[in-house]
C-alpha cells in the first residue's frame, strides 16, 4: 500500500479522493492520472499502475456522471444474453472471461437479459437509444441478424461471439463449428461407425448452419449415414433431449454414433440412450464439444473437443474496448480452429 503522507491524511479526512488527491501523491499531474487511469495508450505501464495503486489505496471511486459529461461516455459495456434455455457451464464461463477482460481497464461489464417472449431488438434500442453503455457484445448470432444490422446502421460499437453475414466489417470470435462438425464425423467414421445421429445448435443461428453442413460434407465423403435431430437441437431440455433419443433409439438401434454441440444435450443423450441399455464407447460412441474440462467426469468414454470460452470472452472484451476507442480501425476478429482429438 502506498505509505504517502498525503495519503493518510486523506484517510483522516475522510474527505472523498479525487483526480487532485491522487496527483498530490503519485506527483503526477491530474491531466497525466486521467488519462493513465483511462488506460490511455501514449502513458506508460509503469505510471499507469503507480497511479492505479494509489487510487485502489486511496478509495478512488470515478465520477460516472462527471466522466460522461467531460467524454460523452459511460465506460459501462453491456452483455446481452438470452435467458431461454441453460447452456452447462458455457454462459457463466463466458460472463467471467469477458469481466476479466475489462480487468485494471476503466470499463465495467453490465449484463442485460433478452427475455424470449420479448423483440430481439428491444435491449438494444433500449441501449442506443438511452445511451447507457458504450458498446454491447452478445452471442447466438444469425446468418442474417437484425441486431447486427440495426447497431452497423447506427454505428454503435460492438463484438459478437459467432460470425454473421457481414463478418468482414464487425469485431467477433467465433469457434470454427463447421470444422467441428466434420471432425467429428470423420472420426467416428474411422472408429468403424456407420449410422450417426447429430444433435446440432438451431439452424436458424449461423454457428448451427455451419456444424451441420461441416457434418454432412463429411458423412457423404466417408460414405456414413448421417441423420440430423429434427424434434429437437443441442438447446432444447435436458428432458426433451432424453426422451428424443430413448425413442429414436427404440426404433433405430443401428445408430452407433451421436455428435452433440453442447454439454448439457451430451448429458441428456447419454441418459436417454442408457435407458435403452446402450453403454457410451462400446454400443455407441458419443462426441461433444465443451467449455469446461467435466464430460469425461460424467462418462470417460465420451470423445471431447474443448471450446476455449476463456479467451473468447477475454477477446471480445478487448474487442469491444478497441471498437469504442478507435472506431475507425479494422475491427478486431478471432477464429478458434477445434484440433481432433488424440486416438
Amino acid at each position: 500500500m502506498t505509505d504517502d503522507k498525503t495519503s493518510l491524511q486523506v484517510g483522516k479526512a475522510g474527505a472523498k479522493p479525487t483526480l487532485k488527491t491522487i496527483s498530490q501523491i503519485s506527483g503526477f499531474a491530474i491531466p497525466t492520472v486521467s488519462r493513465a487511469l483511462s488506460d490511455a495508450p501514449d502513458i506508460g505501464q509503469k505510471t499507469k499502475e503507480r497511479v492505479r495503486q494509489i487510487a485502489k489505496d486511496v478509495g478512488y471511486v470515478p465520477n460516472r456522471a462527471g466522466v460522461r459529461l467531460r467524454t460523452g461516455r459511460t465506460n459501462v459495456i453491456s452483455l446481452v444474453l438470452p435467458t431461454d434455455h441453460d447452456m452447462m457451464n458455457h454462459t457463466a464461463r463466458l460472463i467471467s472471461s469477458i469481466a476479466g477482460g475489462f480487468k485494471e481497464t476503466q470499463f465495467h461489464l453490465n449484463v442485460m437479459p433478452h427475455y424470449p417472449d420479448d423483440d430481439l431488438l428491444k435491449p438494444f434500442r433500449y441501449i442506443v437509444e438511452t445511451g447507457s453503455a458504450d458498446a454491447v457484445i452478445f452471442n447466438q448470432i444469425e446468418l442474417d441478424d437484425p441486431r447486427v444490422a440495426y447497431l452497423r446502421e447506427r454505428g454503435f460499437p460492438f463484438a459478437v461471439h459467432g460470425r454473421s453475414k457481414w463478418a468482414d466489417q464487425h469485431a467477433y470470435y467465433d469457434f470454427d463449428n463447421g470444422v467441428f462438425g466434420k471432425i467429428a464425423v470423420e472420426y467416428l467414421a474411422q472408429r468403424g461407425r456407420k449410422r450417426l445421429l447429430m444433435i446440432g445448435p438451431p439452424e436458424l443461428q449461423n454457428y448451427g448452419r455451419e456444424m451441420i453442413a461441416g457434418a454432412r460434407e463429411a458423412a457423404r465423403n466417408c460414405g456414413v449415414h448421417l441423420i440430423i435431430a429434427d424434434k429437437i437441437n443441442s438447446d432444447a431440455s435436458s428432458d426433451n433431449v432424453r426422451a428424443y433419443v430413448a425413442d429414436l433409439l427404440t426404433n433405430d438401434p443401428l445408430i452407433d454414433g451421436i455428435i452433440s454441440g453442447s454439454t448439457t444435450a451430451t448429458m441428456a443423450a447419454v441418459a436417454g440412450m442408457e435407458s435403452e441399455g446402450f453403454d457410451v464407447a462400446t454400443d455407441i460412441d458419443v462426441f461433444s464439444k465443451e467449455a469446461m474440462p467435466f464430460l469425461k467426469l460424467f462418462r470417460q468414454g465420451i470423445i471431447v473437443v474443448p471450446e476455449d470460452v476463456k479467451h473468447a470472452g477475454e477477446f471480445l472484451a478487448r474487442a469491444a474496448i478497441q471498437a469504442v476507442r478507435e472506431p475507425n480501425a479494422a475491427p478486431m476478429q478471432g477464429l478458434e480452429i477445434p484440433k481432433r482429438p488424440q486416438s
